[in-house]
């Protein structure tokens, strides 16, 4: 009956120390996620508006054609 018991003491300890180890990569998991995400938001704020910057090209670009045809 001991060794039944050591047994089963021993089995619960490894149990214990996988679902420890579970829990610890899981917050590891979820800090990297916050930091990914905190990063891609920053990436996202920086980047350059792209259909605004096309926008006012085409806007300056017939602008100058409109001078120039009217400067003749």
């Amino acid at each position: 009956m001991e060794r039944l018991r050591g047994a089963l003491e021993t089995g619960f300890a490894r149990v214990d120390g996988a679902l420890a180890l579970l829990v610890q990569r899981s917050d590891q998991t979820d800090k990297q996620r916050a930091d990914h995400d905190t990063r891609l938001t920053a990436l996202e704020r920086a980047r350059w508006p792209l259909p605004s910057l096309a926008a006012l090209t085409a806007t300056a670009a017939l602008g100058l054609t409109l001078y120039e045809l009217t400067a003749h």
